[in-house]
């Protein structure tokens, strides 16, 4: 059980008892350190399985938390969320406690906001109303009442987002509607918990019996609320492990702090505390710029910054990329991004972070531009999807009806019978060409095989009911395999994930800090931001930002100041150490063009800043001239090249470079290459088609001939 584990990690799994406290830095094994530590415990007869509780942040580390005790085995142990764990005994103890059935549990909360804003007479922008739904959340978290909510935010020196006294109003109509409604939000949960754990002493004795081992994962994120419910699960116990890492607290917002971590050692004098600083997932360069980052940081969570060290082998120095405007900028990503995937690295091992899901679509449009796939992440949730759930259906009454089920009897395994049953749903073994909502459903069912296929090699001989017992497991957990494509990603999002190569994009003043980053602890967070954007690489890393945000607009905008002294010529602390400076590009091709005027819509000449509208150069809202049949020509042209290319049709052309063409009808390579979306290498490509669809010709001259 301990082989394969370094000093530290050694050192990690042999403290089984009394408080123990794990400072890991990013990318040093954590999560190998703790499972082993149970399992190694079970199997040493010092932790009884049923016995021990490991609680985590997301469903997937929660999820993959139990993947690697069940492999070790150590299967019988409980790995949940904060949430997940304190429902579970919700619903449990509730007729006891209280009396009757559980409230229902409100899955979306701000549609009830919204009816407590109208209530107050207040109007909420859809913007404010998902930062006022924020602030409930907050001010509950923090254990806040609505009497109260104003003093507190003061205090706090916290920005909100209406007066707050408005929000306090809004807080409190919205607490009495649940109330008339009997119903609960998912931050009751833990507050009703806590106050059944704490008038009943019964019921807590009765939970202290049941879990006698604690595990925290990610302890710099607990909030006030869950560092009591914790307090109340232990008792005056202290056989409790947390693992955190102060320099990745990014959630402030919610109520999260790294308090709880940096005080362990005062709260528990006599605790064992280990330091795992061996990186094994990035190269020196990457650590070498993630240890820079760190090392100028301020206040007291710097304090406790672990420098952490490469354990790989070197790789590619950083890149820093300057592009005159945001187009280019995208465009230059993309670029980047296709010669990464032709040069082997997949497309699922590719991220583009940015601060805000604002930023996603120019990079949407740049990657589909680019022939691309791409995938949102904190889009739909995997198991809501349509066809995951018809999927499931379908797989479990093939697992019910075994052998009698004919169309597997030409399965010799458990993945060929998966696709077998996948195939009357619309699996096929190649893609469908084009894009849209029949490539979206191939692609979920695309994921259901692959995870058939992994779950085979890590449990060989596992059945088809096995495999629905998995998947029913991870649609409870909201753990959903990964799908195939570039991740596009907030960097809130990213954090407790990694890829071989990482691009972080729009860094400048105002977005990293951002502009409301105020204060120096709200600053300081927005470098920890960077730091966790830094650490998900595992060998590529490339940082790069636009002096401007539009095309010809004035270059007035600066590099992040988070960059000084790392990024050639900005100072000199990126030349000591390991691996200098990184390799610095100043414009790159899109850098290169001669300087453009601002892009002014045709039709009412307004100047236009999206993506979107500068392709068709016009507003989105205002009348288009665009030659219906034309369009469709062209539409029906795309579908047969990416057919005979096996591309979804967006790697041809986007449907807006389309509607363009459509609308400007180039009758020159020219005046087709003017069109945003018609690159060089597309022109070259499809360009003598696309002008003899626009003169009229059936045919064109074929793709290869060019």
């Amino acid at each position: 059980m301990l082989d394969g584990l370094d000093p530290e990690q050694r050192e990690v799994a042999l403290a089984l008892s009394g408080p123990v406290c794990v400072l890991a830095g990013a990318g040093t094994g954590k999560t190998r350190a703790i499972t082993h530590r149970i399992a190694y415990g079970v199997r040493a007869g010092v932790l009884q399985p049923a016995g021990v509780l490991a609680v985590t942040f997301t469903n997937r580390a929660a999820g993959e938390m139990r993947g690697r005790l069940r492999h070790l085995g150590a299967g019988g142990v409980q790995a949940r969320t904060f949430h997940s764990a304190a429902l579970r005994q919700l619903q449990f103890f509730w007729p006891k406690a209280i009396g009757g059935e559980l409230p229902r549990l409100l899955e979306r909360k701000v549609q009830l906001v919204a009816e407590a804003a109208a209530r107050c007479r207040l109007r909420l922008d859809r913007n404010e109303l998902r930062d006022v739904t924020g602030e409930i959340e907050w001010a509950k978290v923090t254990q806040t009442v609505p009497a109260d909510y104003p003093a507190v935010v003061a205090k706090a020196l916290r920005d909100a987002p209406r007066d707050p006294a408005e929000i306090g109003q809004i807080y409190a109509t919205y607490e009495q509607l649940k109330r008339d409604r009997s119903v609960i939000d998912f931050e009751d949960v833990l507050l009703l918990t806590v106050g059944i754990l704490q008038d009943r002493h019964d019921i807590a004795d009765q939970v202290r019996r049941q879990y006698q081992h604690f595990v925290v994962d990610e302890y710099q994120d607990v909030s006030p609320l869950q560092q009591r419910l914790l307090d109340l699960w232990l008792g005056d116990r202290d056989n409790l492990c947390v693992v955190g890492d102060a320099s990745q607290t990014i959630y402030s917002f919610t109520g999260a702090t790294p308090d709880h971590l940096l005080n362990f050692r005062a709260r528990h004098p006599g605790a064992t505390v280990v330091k795992l600083v061996r990186d094994y997932r990035s190269t020196p360069q990457v650590v070498h710029l993630a240890n820079g980052l760190l090392s100028q940081a301020r206040g007291r969570a710097a304090e406790h910054r672990l420098e952490l060290i490469s354990q790989r082998d070197p790789g590619p120095e950083p890149v820093y990329a300057e592009y005159v405007d945001e187009p280019a900028e995208a465009e230059g990503t993309a670029r980047r991004v296709r010669d990464l995937i032709a040069a082997g690295v997949p497309a699922g091992e590719i991220a583009v972070l940015y601060r805000i899901n604002a930023q996603s679509e120019i990079y949407e449009q740049a990657l589909a531009d680019a022939g691309v796939p791409y995938q949102l992440r904190g889009a739909e949730r995997f198991f809501e999807r349509q066809e995951v759930r018809e999927a499931g259906v379908a797989l479990r009454g093939a697992a019910r009806a075994g052998g009698n089920d004919s169309l597997l009897d030409d399965a010799e395994d458990l993945p060929a019978q998966v696709r077998a049953v996948l195939s009357t749903k619309g699996w096929t073994g190649e893609p469908p060409a084009g894009s849209g909502a029949v490539r979206d459903r191939w692609e979920s069912l695309a994921a259901l095989v692959r995870l058939a296929e992994d779950f085979a090699r890590a449990r060989p001989g596992a059945t088809l009911s096995d495999l629905v017992a998995e998947l029913d497991e991870r649609a409870a957990a909201q753990h959903a395999p990964t799908v195939q494509g570039v991740t596009l990603a907030s960097l809130h999002a990213a954090k407790g994930l990694e890829w071989d190569a990482v691009f972080l994009v729009g860094l400048t003043e105002g977005m990293m800090p951002i502009t409301y980053a105020r204060t120096d602890e709200q600053v300081e967070e927005e470098r920890r931001l960077l730091y966790v954007g830094v650490t998900r690489a595992r060998v590529h890393l490339t940082l790069s930002w636009a002096l401007s945000r539009s095309p010809g607009g004035r270059p007035s905008r600066r590099p992040s100041r988070f960059l000084k002294g790392l990024r050639p010529g900005s100072g000199s602390l990126g030349t000591t150490g390991h691996g200098g400076p990184g390799f610095a590009e100043r414009g790159s091709a899109p850098a290169r063009r001669r300087p453009r005027g601002p892009v002014l819509c045709r039709v009412c000449g307004a100047t236009l800043t999206e993506a979107g509208a500068m392709k068709l150069m016009r507003c989105e809202d205002c009348p288009s001239d665009m030659d219906e049949g034309l369009y469709e020509r062209l539409r029906d042209w795309r579908a047969e090249r990416a057919r005979e290319l096996g591309q979804p049709g967006y790697c041809v052309f986007t449907d807006k470079t389309l509607m363009a063409i459509a609308e400007r009808v180039p009758a020159t390579g020219g005046e087709l290459a003017s069109i945003a979306g018609v690159g060089t290498r597309k022109l070259n490509r499809f360009g003598a088609d696309v002008l003899a669809i626009c003169a009229g010709e059936e045919g064109g001259t074929g793709v290869d001939e060019l």
